[in-house]
C-alpha cells in the first residue's frame, strides 16, 4: 500500500512537472518572439535549458537572432551553458545567421564563444557575401575564413557575391585570394554567376582578375 502511494505521488509530480514544462516552453519562445529578456531570464534562472529547440528544430539562440530579438540574444549568449554550435535542420549555425544579417558585434560575440568560422559546407562567409556585408566579410577573412569554401554543390562565397551582392564584395574576396576559376557542380564559375545576374561591374572586376593571372599577351 505504501509503495502504491509513493508511485501515485510520483506520477502526480511528474504530470505536474510536464504541465509546467509545457507552459514554460510556450512562454520561452513567445518571449523570444516578443524580444522580452525579463521572461527569458526568469525561465533560465528556474533551470530552463537555453539550448532548447523550437518545434521546427531551431535552437533558441538561432530563433532569437533570426527574429530578430537582440535583447534576448544577449541574455542567451550570457548564459554559461549556451552552445553556439548547435545547428538547425538546414545545418545553419548562429554565426551564419549573424553574418547574413550583417551584425559585426554579434559575430564577434559568437566567435568569442568558439563559433566555427570554417564549418564544412555553407559557411558564415557565404552568408555575409550573399548580402555584401563588407565589414563582416573582412572580419571573417581576417580570422582565416576559407575564401574558397565550397558548399555541398560547390558554390563558393565569390559565386554568391557575384550573383546576389555587389562589385565591392566581389573585389574584397578576390583581393583576399578567392579563385575566380573554380566551378560548381554545374560547371559554372563566378564570372558565369555575374553574367547570369547581369552584374556588369562584377563581371568587369572578375574578368580583370582573370586577365591579371594570365601570362602577358594572353587574354
Amino acid at each position: 500500500m505504501r509503495n502504491y502511494f509513493k508511485f501515485g505521488l510520483l506520477v502526480i509530480v511528474f504530470q505536474g512537472f510536464s504541465v509546467c514544462f509545457a507552459g514554460s516552453y510556450e512562454d520561452f519562445f513567445l518571449a523570444i518572439d516578443k524580444d522580452n529578456p525579463a521572461i527569458v531570464q526568469t525561465l533560465l534562472d528556474r533551470g530552463f535549458d537555453p539550448n532548447t529547440v523550437n518545434p521546427r528544430g531551431a535552437p533558441a539562440l538561432m530563433v532569437a537572432i533570426k527574429a530578430p530579438a537582440p535583447r534576448v540574444t544577449e541574455v542567451l549568449l550570457a548564459h554559461p551553458e549556451i552552445k553556439v554550435e548547435i545547428r538547425n535542420p538546414q545545418d545553419e549555425s548562429a554565426l551564419m545567421l549573424a553574418a547574413f544579417s550583417g551584425s559585426l558585434a554579434l559575430c564577434e560575440a559568437l566567435v568569442a564563444k568558439d563559433a566555427d568560422i570554417n564549418k564544412p559546407g555553407w559557411t558564415a562567409l557565404h552568408y555575409a557575401s550573399t548580402n555584401g556585408h563588407l565589414v563582416v566579410m573582412q572580419y571573417l577573412v581576417d580570422r582565416f575564413a576559407y575564401v574558397d569554401a565550397a558548399s555541398p554543390n560547390g558554390t563558393t562565397p565569390l559565386m554568391m557575391a557575384a550573383m546576389y551582392s555587389n562589385s565591392s564584395a566581389v573585389k574584397l574576396l578576390l583581393e583576399a585570394g578567392a579563385d575566380p576559376g573554380l566551378k560548381n557542380e554545374k560547371g559554372l564559375t563566378a564570372l558565369d554567376f555575374a553574367q547570369q545576374a547581369q552584374k556588369d561591374d562584377s563581371k568587369g572586376i572578375i574578368a580583370a582578375f582573370i586577365r591579371a593571372r594570365r601570362p602577358k599577351g594572353v587574354w
